[in-house]
């Protein structure tokens, strides 16, 4: 059953036709800022956020053919708690630079820009409309989360891509005829999902959804396919594990059970909603038209398995990124709903429920077909609202911001709608300044003043100065909440101040490590940098103790 087509009013066309624009001009808006702030990050020299500095001992220690899951119990004490592939992908860049972030950074930037093309082509072809593929795939980069974590030195948005990838690849994998042809694409499909586990364990959850449509659309190549991945994902463990006696399960597996924060959890599933509501109704809508009028989609089935996937954005550690999964499926889910609609390309299978509402419907298709003209581009004008944010200094931008009338809410100078409204929220997406990488400079001025070990919550500073980065603060607590980290050997260097300069910001360390700084250290000066104050710790006697 066919809801009657109709022709709407030429000036209908011309509104919706401008309406769309605004919204492509407001995306492109956000797109310049994204760039901006992308560049602007890339030649900052130190960590921007918590952890970026561990990424690259990471990707250091595979450039060299080392493991960096190592025992937390001896010098240096360092770990890593990912998966390999994101660090493995960037180390070929420290053999042609050296230790450097830009090159982390520039692959995070660049992977989203290949996510933003995958959703526009998933647009495109599941609606027929190419302006609102172009809007979707900028909507993506437009969103609040993506904006701050998609230029980092980190591997969340590089697995992403790869799970939009997979999702993309094996949406009509199933519709091919040539045989040969299919296997190859259902092949580089589950590699793809293979590379986004291996790049960041959250992607499983996008390995579900990808296999529950197999097996809906065709149960024997679902079993068989399945059977294959999981063994090679298996035999890849397996080989990680012997490989590193043991670690890589300790610190990527057992070491990532971290306490809960149930509050924090529905602080980020409102934010989601505050930020995306504008998008994500068109995208329930069309899952809903899926379930009672049409066969579900690949599309749909990943929407409801990330959503479902954000209820483990409450951990110690998580915090908006784990919501990026459902940006990117709530993005192609409403583009195809909004294009389907502006082209009138809906179908109603005669069931009960079309049998009910759509004849008293067709009615009124003239009225509701002009209506839909009218109101359905809103929603990306509504989305563009919603996420606003923008640096509130500097040439255009502060122009802009005063037009706007809108002042710093952020760190730095800098706008988000969002704010910082919820444990887990990321505060970041401020421009870095000149006095900011001079701060920086000074910190390990102040560390090559010392012939003694430095022991820094920040590897930057380590790594510009040329000493061994020692600990990943982080990984020690994740250890110490799972009662997996001892640490008498670190403590032991600490007591015995072996450290000439302990460097924190955070103090993420765990709180016996703490204990023992507070003990022997005491505070010399902050000297702030990037928003924060970073403490600068020395030994309260002037020699060791014997």
């Amino acid at each position: 059953m066919t809801m009657q087509r109709v022709s709407s009013p030429i000036f209908a066309k011309h509104i919706s036709r401008i309406l769309l624009v605004i919204g492509l001009l407001m995306m492109l808006g956000y797109f310049v800022v994204y760039v901006v702030y992308a560049a602007n990050l890339i030649r900052f020299p130190f960590d921007y956020d918590q952890g970026e500095g561990f990424e690259l001992v990471d990707t250091i220690m595979f450039s060299k053919g080392q493991w960096p899951y190592q025992d937390t119990e001896t010098y240096p004490f360092y770990s890593s708690n990912y998966p390999p592939l994101f660090h493995v992908i960037a180390a070929p860049f420290v053999w042609l630079f050296g230790p450097a972030y830009w090159y982390g950074r520039l692959l995070g930037f660049l992977g989203t820009l290949v996510s933003a093309a995958a959703i526009a082509y998933a647009v495109y072809r599941g609606g027929r409309h190419r302006l609102v593929a172009v809007i979707a795939g900028l909507a993506f980069l437009a969103s609040n989360t993506v904006y701050h974590i998609g230029p980092l030195f980190r591997q969340h948005m590089t697995m992403v891509m790869f799970e939009i990838l997979a999702i993309v690849v094996l949406a009509h994998v199933n519709e091919i005829a040539d045989k040969d042809k299919r296997r190859k694409q259902l092949i580089l499909g589950l590699a793809l999902l293979l590379a986004a586990g291996f790049t960041k364990q959250l992607a499983y959850a996008t390995a579900l959804a990808a296999f529950a449509f197999l097996f809906i659309r065709n149960p024997r190549r679902a079993i068989i396919s399945g059977a294959i991945f999981g063994a090679v994902g298996v035999a890849l463990i397996v080989w990680i594990v012997v490989a590193t006696d043991g670690q890589w399960w300790t610190q990527t597996i057992a070491a990532n059970v971290n306490p809960y924060n149930a509050q924090q959890t529905i602080g980020l599933y409102r934010l989601f909603w505050r930020l995306h509501g504008f998008l994500i109704v068109p995208a329930v809508l069309l899952v809903l038209y899926e379930f009672y009028f049409d066969r579900l989609s690949i599309y749909s089935l990943w929407f409801i398995a990330a959503i479902a996937n954000g209820t483990l954005s409450g951990k110690w550690g998580a915090g908006d990124s784990y919501f990026a999964t459902a940006i990117a499926a709530t993005m192609i889910l409403s583009g195809i709903f909004i294009s389907r609609t502006l082209n009138r390309q809906w179908h109603f299978p005669e069931n009960y429920l079309s049998r009910i509402f759509v004849p008293p419907l067709q009615r009124y298709a003239p009225q509701l077909a002009t209506l839909a003209l009218l109101i359905v581009p809103f929603a990306y004008i509504g989305y563009g609202r919603a996420v606003l944010h923008l640096p509130t200094t500097g040439p255009v931008f502060e122009q802009v911001a005063d037009f706007l009338d809108i002042e710093p809410n952020a760190q730095g100078n800098f706008y988000d709608s969002a704010g910082r409204l919820v444990g887990g929220y990321a505060d970041i997406g401020h421009l870095t300044t000149r006095e900011d990488i001079e701060a920086g400079e000074a910190i390990v001025a102040l560390m090559n003043a010392t012939d003694a070990a430095v022991l820094s919550e920040e590897a930057a500073f380590s790594l510009r100065a040329g000493r061994d980065v020692i600990t990943n603060p982080t990984q020690l607590l994740n250890l110490a909440n799972n009662d997996l980290f001892e640490g008498d050997a670190l403590i032991d260097m600490i007591e015995r101040q072996e450290f000439g300069l302990i460097v924190m910001r955070a103090q993420f360390y765990p709180p016996a490590v703490l204990e023992a700084i507070g003990q022997a250290y005491q505070h010399d000066q902050f000297i702030h940098m990037n928003g924060f104050d970073y403490i600068i710790m020395r030994p309260i006697l002037d020699e060791p103790l014997p």
